[in-house]
């Protein structure tokens, strides 16, 4: 409730601001900004207006494709294709749901649905909340700042109302966006979670991978081909001179929405896992222990931030690369046919993963089931792996068929429609060679995992905690060079006749890089998802105490068909989990790394903008020589530490909470589950401190970004390079060192079989470590650098307006009340949230 009423006066703070900054600014700042102030504006240097969201998309139907058919008409024709990948999703959704499954582990899958469904209509109401705060700055700055030329040529300031409501609407459909397919990705795996827990009583490997993989496949493709209809809603149906800021707008939604949940969901799984898992060191007790009331929340947090976090992230991932490269096309190439034939292409490129990752879903799903159906044991991680590089084969193959069926003579050039296609390929071998790069870091047969049990054998949690260390910073260095090695080919082959199209081509091959990365979309998606249905599944094994219940084998013999073996059920879902841990390793950074090489692009576009085109005497000031410039690069890299720091802390505080409840409510002798009231009483302690944790960071992060813009436009830019840069890897060393214990902790549970040993307590306390590491801040580094690239576009306009007007005195008092407002919240963010005796 506090929360809420700290919500709703700061909201009323942000409209009182900016309704204070719309009055400072008057009417004539754009007019004046447009006459040729000496402050770089940010005007567009191929389109009348200004900014990004100013741009007009061209008329697809100029440009024909494959003997003849109009872009527009080939783009409907994908659309079709689009609503084919939705209906995959909801089909494989149907057979999860109908999947045969034991009264008493439905019932616990069941509550645990209950209770993620209680958090996300708590968090969707806090979303709105937040909405407010961007909502207002848009509604300022469509409405009365950004300009428009019209027939006379005259400047007209502000949108009209109705283009206004307009493109808040798209925003509130990006958030509607990253919000719904959350909530889906959430109920596939609650239905999967326990119909893969009961296939296990079989003791065939086979069934606990071919579930997880469905669900996961499930949601890739219902949030690839979401994303992609939306898209095509706004590229095709939406008048071109609106689709501009509608993208934007939605954009900045579907960040915002993703950004939330990401944080909130990061804070909330870890509060309930650290407080989870330390009861086994506490009490001695068993993993998932159906007496302790911590694990529904545990399982909660395993949807909440492990299915609800990526899902929203790989949505708004997916979006927000796709406008930073219509951004890019719009700004930075010279033809009009090329604007449309690239915008055409790229989008149609998005079709056919769809059709690659199903495709090779079904192929590799076939070979599995002949290998493994009947099989004792397998390698849970081998069909994972052969997946995510057959789908990378076959999308590089169809990427180079497609590509020259629909540019065979790009501007004139009958070569660029391979070398365009190289620089995709680029992005999506690293989208397949990331994720071996991480296993060497993270699996439970790599080296070094390997060295964390050894070195806590002796050294105990303390040389434990230095080998995860060791093991995620190696790992920053090595993806870093491949993901620098793949770009350096991919600015090798831009430099090969792109001039003559574009302004910077470099830029729109690290974009296509990015762009590439999602190439296999649905699959990256699967295999990040495979992990919260395989942790789960254990879970809900556990907590429906079916070994307990009188006759059941008699009984699921009669009403299934099968002879039970628990033993061999836990043992595969041990084993199971071990993988899903691994292949959730993998998928983080393959998302951190598409949200920096984006951002990149994006930034170029605010570069564009405020250097006249990149006039060359406003380019100077992209250097160490304009103070400035350097100054943001040092503001930047401060924010990511905080932010590391403040998302810990949030989950410190909740998980110290949760586990004094638990301590003192925990019943080991007299019940043989806990009460679902005190399992609820954890998930709320949970719900409450993600969404202080959040409210804290949210804000402070939208001050510093309005701060920073006004301070100078160039410092702003030092500033989001920064921020891309630290956070690219301090978000790789966190997430693979938090996988590297926690996939050390599975080694020594399942392969050396020591739980309740000293070894087992020293390995739990480096995975409760890693746990915010991997789960809470390195993974919400993503949506937070989205976000800042994003909402930095609106807030670079109004600083450009506001100097402009009334010159740098008054933008510096604004950036100094917003800088004041943001420290507040970092204030807040650990002294508000320390650990006070009650």
């Amino acid at each position: 409730m506090l929360a809420k009423c700290d919500a709703f006066r700061w909201s009323a703070v942000a409209a009182l601001l900016t309704l204070g900054l719309s009055l400072a600014l008057g009417p004539g700042a754009r007019y004046a900004a447009a006459q040729g102030s000496g402050t770089p504006v940010v005007q567009a240097p191929h389109d009348a207006g200004g900014g990004e969201a100013s741009l007009v998309l061209p008329d697809l139907h100029q440009a024909t494709f494959l003997g003849g058919i109009d872009g527009h008409s080939l783009l409907v024709w994908g659309l079709l294709i689009c609503a084919l990948g939705l209906l995959f999703g909801l089909v494989i959704y149907t057979q999860l749901k109908n999947l045969p499954v034991h009264a008493s582990m439905r019932e616990i899958s069941e509550l645990i649905y209950e209770t993620c469904k209680t958090y996300l209509v708590t968090q969707g109401k806090f979303l709105l909340i937040l909405w407010v705060f961007i909502g207002t700055i848009a509604a300022v700055y469509f409405g009365g700042l950004a300009t428009t030329i019209d027939a006379t040529g005259a400047v007209v300031h502000g949108y009209p109302a109705g283009k206004v409501a307009i493109i808040l609407a798209f925003s509130l459909i990006g958030i509607a966006g990253s919000y719904g397919v959350a909530w889906f990705g959430i109920r596939v795996n609650t239905f999967a979670n326990s119909r893969t827990a009961f296939a296990s009583l079989t003791g065939k490997p086979f069934p606990c991978h071919e579930i997880p993989t469905k669900a996961g496949m499930s949601i890739g493709m219902l949030l690839v081909s979401v994303e992609l209809i939306m898209m095509l809603i706004i590229l095709l149906f939406v008048p071109g001179d609106y689709a501009g800021p509608c993208f934007i707008g939605f954009a900045i939604g579907e960040s915002l929405g993703a950004a939330a949940l990401r944080v909130a969901g990061g804070i909330f799984t870890k509060i309930a896992d650290i407080g989870s898992d330390l009861m086994k060191i506490v009490f001695k007790i068993k993993e998932d222990d159906a007496r302790n009331p911590g694990v529904i929340a545990d399982c909660t947090g395993d949807n909440a931030g492990d299915s609800v976090g990526p899902s929203a992230d790989g949505f708004e991932t997916y979006g927000v690369t796709g406008v930073a490269l219509i951004t890019f096309i719009l700004l930075a190439v010279h033809d009009p046919l090329v604007k449309v034939q690239l915008l055409v292409w790229i989008f149609m490129m998005r079709i056919i993963m769809i059709v690659t990752s199903g495709l090779s879903y079904y192929i590799n799903a076939g070979v599995t089931r002949a290998k493994y159906a009947n099989a004792a044991r397998m390698d849970f991680e081998t069909p994972l792996t052969t997946l995510v590089w057959l789908t990378s084969f076959v999308s590089i193959g169809l990427t180079y068929v497609a590509s020259r069926l629909l540019i065979p003579n790009l501007g004139g050039d009958p070569t660029l429609w391979w070398k365009l296609s190289t620089v995709i390929t680029c992005g999506t071998l690293a989208g397949a060679i990331i994720p071996e790069l991480v296993k060497v870091f993270t699996s439970m047969n790599s080296a070094h995992v390997k060295e964390v049990v050894t070195s806590s054998k002796q050294g105990g949690a303390s040389l434990n905690i230095l080998s995860g260390f060791v093991a995620g910073n190696f790992s920053a260095y090595w993806l870093g060079l491949a993901m620098l090695l793949l770009m350096a080919v991919a600015y090798g082959v831009s430099t090969t006749g792109l001039l003559s199209l574009m302004v910077a081509p470099a830029v729109f091959a690290f974009g296509l890089v990015a762009f590439g990365f999602l190439g296999m979309g649905p699959v990256t998606i699967a295999v990040d998802s495979y992990g919260p249905v395989t942790d789960n599944a254990q879970s809900v094994f556990e907590l429906s105490t079916i070994e307990q219940i009188s006759g059941i084998k008699a009984e699921i013999k009669k009403d299934f068909g099968f002879d039970v073996d628990f033993d061999r059920a836990k043992e595969n879902l041990e084993e199971n989990d071990g993988a899903g841990n691994t292949f959730k390793a993998t998928a983080k950074p393959v998302l951190i790394g598409t949200a920096v090489v984006g951002a990149t692009t994006m930034i170029f576009s605010i570069i564009v903008t405020l250097t006249h085109g990149l006039q060359a005497d406003l380019m100077t000031n992209l250097s160490i020589m304009h103070p400035p410039f350097l100054l943001g690069l040092i503001a930047g890299g401060s924010t990511i530490y905080w932010f590391t720091g403040a998302s810990t802390q949030a989950v410190t505080t909740g998980a110290y909470r949760a586990v004094e409840f638990i301590k003192a409510n925990i019943k080991l002798d007299s019940a043989a589950k806990a009460s679902v009231a005190d399992s609820k009483k954890v998930v709320e302690i949970c719900t409450k401190y993600a969404q202080k944790g959040m409210f804290n960071i949210f804000l402070a992060v939208f001050f510093a970004t309005l701060a920073y813009a006004f301070v100078e436009p160039y410092f702003f830019i030092g500033y989001l390079i920064s921020i891309a840069l630290f956070g690219l890897y301090q978000a790789i060393f966190m997430a693979n060192a938090g996988g590297a214990w926690d996939n050390a902790k599975k080694i020594v549970e399942t392969s050396l079989k020591q739980k309740g040993t000293e070894l087992h307590a020293a390995t739990v306390v480096g995975d409760t470590v890693g746990d915010p590491f991997k789960d809470t801040s390195s993974v919400a580094l993503n949506p937070i650098i989205k976000f800042t690239t994003l909402f930095g576009l609106l807030a670079v306009e109004l600083a450009v307006s506001l100097t402009a007007e009334r010159g740098t005195g008054l933008a510096h008092v604004f950036a100094a009340l917003f800088f004041a407002i943001s420290v507040v919240f970092v204030w807040r963010s650990f002294y508000r949230m320390r650990i006070e005796a009650e």
